[in-house]
């Protein structure tokens, strides 16, 4: 798995009432349709070659600079399996070549599970399994989020996300952490 980087979310305390899926309780999604992304495009912001921030740090050095309270904010760190889905071939996963990526690894970080995203126009990602209730039809947990890698390449393969956004999709570990200090 490839580290992208962080990202600083409020996670609402009940999944929305469009979706469809009982099992899910809350949205850990990648994308922001459903929770909030903060600090993501603040002014000053220094995203990094994964449309993330490389740090806790550099979120809250954006926040503080913007006045965007993280008070009640999730902090999560996400990786990504090495190759895209979508068509024929399984190209790479790499940095916008215009940013630098430095990403610092947590030390301590909790796997909440896996999101599939499209990546159909750079940074401005979604997350079908919610954005597009797909997790109405195939099994997520509590995050609406897959339990398993494996979970997440079976839907792929079964064509579970044809409806959605267009591809390619990438697989994205999605972890909680800690903020520092």
């Amino acid at each position: 798995m490839i580290p992208l980087g962080y990202l600083a979310k409020r996670i609402p305390n009940e999944r929305p009432d469009w979706l469809r899926a009982p099992e899910v309780v809350d949205v850990y999604s990648v994308s922001g349709c459903v929770n909030d992304s903060l600090a993501e495009y603040s002014d000053g912001w220094k995203h990094n070659g994964f449309w993330m921030f490389d740090s806790p740090a550099d979120i809250q050095t954006a926040a503080l600079a913007n006045g965007i309270d993280l008070n009640d904010a999730s902090l999560f760190f996400y990786e990504a399996y090495e190759s895209e889905f979508g068509g024929d071939d399984r190209l790479p996963i790499l940095p916008d070549a215009a940013f630098e990526a430095q990403v610092l690894v947590p030390v301590t970080k909790h796997l909440e599970g896996f999101d599939v995203v499209t990546f159909c126009d750079g940074p401005n990602s979604h997350s079908p399994l919610s954005c597009n209730s797909v997790a109405a039809e195939v099994k997520t947990n509590q995050h609406c989020l897959f339990a398993s890698f494996n979970e997440a390449v079976a839907a792929l393969e079964s064509d579970a996300f044809d409806q959605c956004e267009p591809g390619p999709y990438r697989i994205y570990a999605v972890y909680s952490v800690p903020w520092p200090g």
